[in-house]
């Protein structure tokens, strides 16, 4: 098509573009389980190192031969109990953690030219059947008389919820959204985390008792900080990210235009997924998992031709190699080395997007000086990432590079309170939020347990 002639064309969004027997399909899991045999023949592969570099990948310390072990022996609760003591969203990870820059890269097998040990398949092979026998391997101790408030029912609340009902204390958590689960219920793509497993696992984590959730109930709105520290013995906050990125360009409000998250919680939480309207033409600005997910769900819903652009090239992008592949795979298109310049628009509709060609300087830097083009869009998704949103102004912990501040032990600068997962500095990975979350819970045990002590001393 010539110069801008798309711009008179009328917008082409529609729903059921495909019909759902090929939405069920291609929304099923993404990545089979193994079957047993399957799985005894891969745990043969391990070689057991003693001193385990997978083990010192994985940002939760999981025994990772200890745990290969029990499947290759045929204890298979032993296994899931491995597991789920350092990460008790074990299942979940094991679908969705980037084992291939983690605990599969360390693998030593990769050091001979060969393919790392499938770990993350026989994770999830140990705790899918530790879930579906309804096993509970934990039990909560004796009430403390101690009660924890936690701000945020995602991976990182929930994982310090749970080891701090084992030590005995009882968990209050406050969650902004209609439903627990953070990133696991609305921020991945659905065939991830399929069949309402994220609400399977959290059902799981809540069998241990002590673990009370309130929904609809955000902090800065509904709470404050004051009031939930004079209330209970100490405070957890696993916020994570509640605001969205800009593009960095004059954005004029029009129809089509959409974050990137946004969309991935709107069809994570449709029944029929087949009834969100998806652009004929759409693009998608970022360079993360999050671009991935929503362009290739995109591609899967019936979109024509999908785009995903980005202002550096594929080693900068913070998509691993294996999701930029599998967006390909799907027929999304990658275009690097290019940043938004203005979005185009008809009748209060986008119609597409101009953006100039970029080159990285010596420094790194994005330097704008190689042209323009347009790409056609009747759907722009924008995922260039998200930030921390302080929730109050007054009395709150020092916040510092847009994150909350805290010690090795997940201490804020207050008293009492803690924080942990994506409103900290560090990796935004579930696995991460996870050991944040558990760190949180032993260091809330530990001056808990220390201020006791002080008062009877």
């Amino acid at each position: 098509m010539s110069g801008d002639a798309f711009l008179s064309e009328e917008p082409d969004i529609a729903s059921h573009r495909r019909d759902e027997a090929a939405l069920v399909c291609d929304f099923a899991d993404a990545h089979k389980p193994l079957s047993p045999d399957a799985a005894l023949v891969e745990a043969s592969r391990c070689y057991f190192c003693f001193d385990a570099p997978c083990t010192a990948a994985c940002p939760t310390g999981i025994d990772v031969p200890g745990f290969i072990r029990g499947i290759a022996t045929g204890n298979l609760k032993g296994a899931a109990l491995k597991i789920l003591e350092e990460n008790i969203f074990g299942g979940s990870c094991a679908r969705v953690c980037p084992t291939e820059i983690l605990c599969e890269r360390a693998c030593v097998r990769t050091a001979q030219e060969e393919r790392p040990v499938a770990i993350g398949a026989l994770q999830r092979r140990a705790t899918d059947w530790l879930m579906a026998r309804n096993l509970q391997p934990f039990t909560a101790a004796p009430a403390s008389g101690r009660r924890i408030a936690v701000i945020g029912a995602g991976p990182a609340g929930l994982a310090c919820a749970h080891r701090l009902a084992r030590f005995g204390h009882r968990v209050e958590i406050f969650e902004a959204r209609a439903k627990p689960g953070g990133l696991n219920e609305y921020g991945i793509a659905a065939y991830k985390l399929p069949d309402d497993f994220a609400e399977r696992e959290i059902d799981f984590i809540l069998g241990i008792g002590h673990i009370a959730i309130a929904t609809e109930k955000a902090l800065g709105r509904d709470l404050s900080l004051a009031s939930l520290r004079r209330d209970y013995d100490a405070v957890f906050l696993a916020l994570g990210q509640a605001g969205v990125n800009a593009l960095g360009i004059e954005e004029t409000p029009l129809a089509g235009v959409e974050d990137a998250v946004s969309f991935i919680a709107r069809l994570r939480q449709s029944k029929d997924k087949g009834s969100l309207p998806i652009g004929r033409r759409v693009v998608v600005i970022g360079g993360g998992n999050t671009a991935i997910d929503a362009a290739t769900q995109a591609r899967l819903l019936g979109a024509e031709e999908v785009s995903i652009v980005y202002r550096r090239g594929p080693a900068q992008m913070s998509a691993t190699g294996d999701e930029q592949a599998w967006a390909e795979t799907h027929g999304v298109g990658i275009r690097h080395f290019a940043a938004p310049l203005r979005l185009l628009g008809a009748g209060g509709r986008v119609r597409g997007v101009v953006f100039q060609r970029t080159r990285l300087d010596a420094n790194g830097a994005v330097v704008l000086d190689r042209g323009e083009f347009t790409l056609p869009a009747d759907q722009v998704f924008k995922a260039v990432g998200q930030r921390f949103v302080l929730p109050e102004t007054e009395g709150f912990p020092v916040v510092k590079g847009g994150r909350i501040v805290v010690d090795a032990k997940r201490r804020t600068t207050i008293a009492g309170v803690y924080a942990g997962g994506d409103c900290i500095a560090g990796l935004d990975l579930t696995v991460r939020a996870v050991e944040d979350g558990k760190i949180a819970a032993e260091a809330i045990h530990a001056d808990l347990s220390e201020a006791k002590e002080h008062a009877h001393g």
